[in-house]
């Protein structure tokens, strides 16, 4: 392992509004005002595409998405992602809309070190986000769910109002991989002088990797780094996935990112497909459901067993108003735990 090196694992923010406007709400903020927004998490914007439902942004340092009533917000490396929460509550009161949720949601960082606050411990930004969000998200609860490995933890918060509406039809998955297959990931590096731009170089890495493949029905917005380096969002209908990967050999990560349908039956068939391309050492996988019923993990388990990947561990909590949210972790069978 490499004492420092970029850092792979996310943070994620996830805001959800009320208002009158429901048909662009927070789709009418300015470019500029979303650049103000990202300077303070310390990124920018390299690629942007939308459709009828919501735009979608790929970033330096991963990817933003943007819904009439909703933001997720992703970023790795050092940046200070919750920075975004005050501004982005300023800009939405603009348009006449109100924070109603909130969620927070990271795995257990490579460089914990190498953080700036609000990020240098999990006790620090939930203190920043109980100071930052607006006292009428009463329903709160932080959370660090745990695993067979110390190095691998889920760390949760969520904060929200009693009546916050949300669809109990929809799940979130979040894959996260480290100690990707060294001949996988040396996909993602970029031959020198190789005169292509990100987003050319971007296109043929996502058809010479399958990712294409994990679902063809989705317009796909890919932008490859220099020297190395992959981010990708993809756009089906109202639903978005996301990729993104650190290669370097020593703290290899990529991770995978989707909402779906909790009665679809091909989230097992996405994740077979993630797994094939990364071949990662180690794997956790998050799926956040709506309401008190979450049996995502059991296609979780059973979509990757026949990969040679075993269930290690799995922990399940759930979280006031907000959600119930899975956390596993997977090895190889050849590895011991």
């Amino acid at each position: 392992m490499a004492v420092s090196g970029f850092e792979g694992f996310e943070k994620r923010l996830e805001l959800h509004f009320f208002g009158d406007d429901f048909q662009l709400g927070l789709r009418k903020i300015d470019f500029e005002s979303i650049q103000l927004v990202l300077e303070q998490v310390q990124c920018t914007v390299v690629s942007a595409v939308g459709n009828a439902y919501f735009d979608a942004y790929v970033l330096s340092e991963s990817s933003l998405f943007v819904y009439p009533t909703k933001i997720i917000i992703k970023t790795c490396g050092t940046t200070q992602l919750l920075k975004s929460i005050r501004p982005l509550i300023f800009y939405s009161r603009l348009i006449g809309l109100t924070l109603c949720s909130c969620r927070y949601t990271r795995g257990t960082f490579i460089f914990p070190k190498s953080q700036p606050f609000p990020h240098t411990s999990f006790k620090d930004e939930v203190t920043y986000l109980e100071d930052t969000i607006p006292s009428n998200l009463c329903f709160r609860k932080a959370s660090i769910m745990p695993s067979m490995s110390s190095s691998h933890s889920w760390h949760v918060f969520t904060a929200t109002i009693d009546h916050h509406d949300q669809d109990n039809e929809l799940f979130t998955m979040e894959v996260c991989m480290t100690d990707l297959d060294p001949i996988l990931a040396r996909k993602f590096f970029r031959r020198p002088d190789d005169g292509k731009t990100g987003h050319s170089a971007g296109k043929e890495m996502t058809e010479l990797t399958g990712i294409n493949d994990i679902n063809a029905d989705a317009l796909v917005c890919d932008f490859a780094f220099d020297p190395c380096g992959y981010s990708m969002n993809g756009m089906d209908g109202d639903w978005y996935s996301t990729i993104h990967v650190t290669p370097e050999d020593g703290f290899s990560y990529a991770s995978f990112e989707c909402v779906g349908s909790v009665n679809a039956n091909n989230i097992g068939h996405v994740l077979r497909k993630v797994v094939q391309i990364f071949r990662p050492g180690t794997m956790s996988v998050s799926t956040t459901c709506s309401g008190y019923s979450n049996e995502m993990w059991k296609q979780m388990a059973t979509a990757v067993e026949p990969l040679g990947f075993k269930c290690r561990s799995c922990a399940m909590d759930q979280f006031p108003a907000a959600a119930t949210v899975v956390f596993q972790t997977f090895t190889p069978r050849r590895k011991s735990t």
